[in-house]
């Protein structure tokens, strides 16, 4: 019997986190059933990524995808392996405000359900993330509850005048933030 997940009418990125927790849980048949063609996407290429072979059916304007466990995972991190993230915007990417603001929110959101983050270090704007009144402060304090260090710039938050309303983690300064990103063994920054 296969491990079903319905995640029709959810967008991105929970179609996917919601496959990954099946596939985390060493489920070796899946079948997730979505409703839209970006889901159906990027569902099939997670479960590619991770070592299943895909089958996607449509029905009724729904996708069936249907994932089977073939080899070992395919481009999966290192246990050991240690991630840092640098936000230097309270945006994701160039463009619209609203929409850069969604993705934000989307991308933190998935951060809580990807292994091997080790420390999330903001500058600049991003600072702007980690202060009282930030939308994003629930996504923030649930990756530090996973253990996960939430650090600040201190230059920035005192350029900001908002060093008193820091909400979650730590202040931090250039220097530890290099020797984090330098001695991580991959780094990602927005």
């Amino acid at each position: 019997m296969p491990y079903t997940i319905d995640a029709r009418g959810l967008n991105c990125p929970e179609p996917v986190i919601l496959t990954k927790r099946g596939v985390d849980l060493g489920e070796e048949h899946i079948v997730i059933m979505v409703s839209n063609q970006a889901a159906r996407e990027n569902v099939s290429k997670m479960g590619i990524s991770q070592g299943y072979d895909v089958a996607v059916e449509e029905k009724g304007g729904e996708f069936h995808i249907t994932l089977k466990k073939k080899a070992a995972p395919q481009n999966a991190p290192a246990a050991a392996e240690e991630v840092s993230v640098l936000v230097k915007s309270d945006l994701f990417g160039n463009g619209d405000a609203e929409l850069g603001q969604i993705l934000m929110k989307s991308f933190l959101y998935t951060l809580n359900e990807t292994a091997g983050i080790k420390y999330i270090i903001f500058m600049n704007r991003g600072v702007l993330l980690t202060v009282a009144g930030s939308p994003l402060l629930d996504h923030l304090q649930a990756l530090e509850e996973k253990g996960i260090s939430i650090l600040s710039c201190g230059t920035c938050l005192d350029y900001y005048n908002i060093k008193e309303q820091l909400a979650v983690g730590a202040v931090t300064n250039m220097y530890t933030a290099m020797e984090i990103l330098t001695s991580t063994s991959r780094n990602l920054t927005l």
